[in-house]
């Protein structure tokens, strides 16, 4: 076996979870697929995950002409930001990309526009580095159903709206896993308890639909999945009872932005009700945070989920 780095774990099937450094650890992930001496990254994480991904793949005894696939499941930038980078380093690897994100992957300008009006291009920089495209010859469209095949292993792609409308999520037969970017949710381990993982619905701007989110999920239990791959973070099973639960926590969520609509300070007091939630399904889960402590582990989920409710309900509303 393989002597890894610290931030990279082996998790069974030729798969291994790489720590992309994002933030703090065990918060994001890339995935790294090896099959018969070809592999495929699944997620990127940020242009500064870069020496985690190369150095991941030669611990394992493989070199960058190994690669044949980059998978984002999505193109927000934490998942996706470090395509282009990774892609001037694998010289055979095409990225596959959902095609409504396609023309992102080859020019990020607008994604980059957006991020940088949001955070400024100081803390654009720090966290992300200087966004890079992908050639357009070097990207594929992925369908609803494809199937490709690295090294004979089949990787069946999903259309899986609800977090984003350019996300699919891809089905890997032989570990019986789906890798789900953030249509799953997010479960961090340090909510890990003698239950198990615990998970909350991701809701964040700008194309957070609750109707697709609820059928996409139920779409992937459909397959009786033994794992699911997070991007934030990592492999989960007990899969039913995360789906059921991540149906009921997206419905009370539902409920919280309907029932603050037109309340003066709509944004605050969802903020406020999500994080009540959170705090309450936590204590419930056997977790023993304090409240404080739950509160400053999710505060930035909770502002982007707020804002993501909020961005819903004005659609909802027109």
């Amino acid at each position: 076996m393989a002597d890894l780095p610290s931030y990279a774990q082996a998790i069974g099937h030729g798969i291994h979870a790489i720590d992309t450094g994002f933030h703090r650890p065990l918060f994001d992930a890339a995935y790294l697929i090896v099959e018969n001496g070809h592999a495929a990254f699944v997620d990127t994480g940020t242009n500064h995950a870069l020496p985690r991904l190369l150095g991941t793949l030669a611990a394992l005894g493989l070199a960058p002409e190994d690669v044949d696939f980059v998978i984002p499941t999505h193109v927000h930038l934490d998942h996706a930001g470090g395509v282009g980078l990774l892609m001037q380093h694998l010289p055979r690897a095409t990225a596959w990309v959902h095609p409504r994100g396609v023309r992102h992957m080859v020019d990020p300008s607008a994604l980059v526009a957006g991020a940088t009006a949001v955070y400024g291009e100081a803390e654009m920089e720090k966290s992300y580095g200087r966004i890079v495209g992908v050639p357009a010859q070097r990207v594929r469209e992925t369908a609803d159903h494809m199937t490709i095949e690295l090294a004979g292993r089949p990787l069946t792609f999903l259309d899986t709206p609800g977090h984003a409308r350019h996300h699919h999520a891809v089905w890997d037969a032989r570990s019986r896993g789906f890798f789900t970017g953030d249509t799953f949710g997010l479960s961090y381990r340090e909510f890990d308890t003698e239950r198990g993982p615990w998970l909350l619905p991701t809701t964040t701007p700008v194309q957070f639909e609750p109707g697709p989110l609820r059928a996409t999920v139920r779409r992937l239990l459909s397959y009786r999945p033994d794992s699911i791959y997070l991007t934030h973070y990592g492999r989960i099973g007990d899969v039913q009872r995360l789906g059921a639960e991540l149906i009921e926590q997206l419905d009370a969520m539902v409920s919280l932005g309907r029932a603050l609509r037109h309340a003066p300070d709509r944004h605050d007091a969802i903020k406020r009700g999500l994080m009540q939630q959170y705090q309450a399904r936590v204590a419930a889960h056997g977790c023993r945070f304090t409240p404080d402590e739950v509160e400053k582990l999710l505060a930035m989920d909770t502002e982007l989920n707020a804002q993501g409710m909020g961005i819903w309900l004005d659609k909802e509303a027109a």
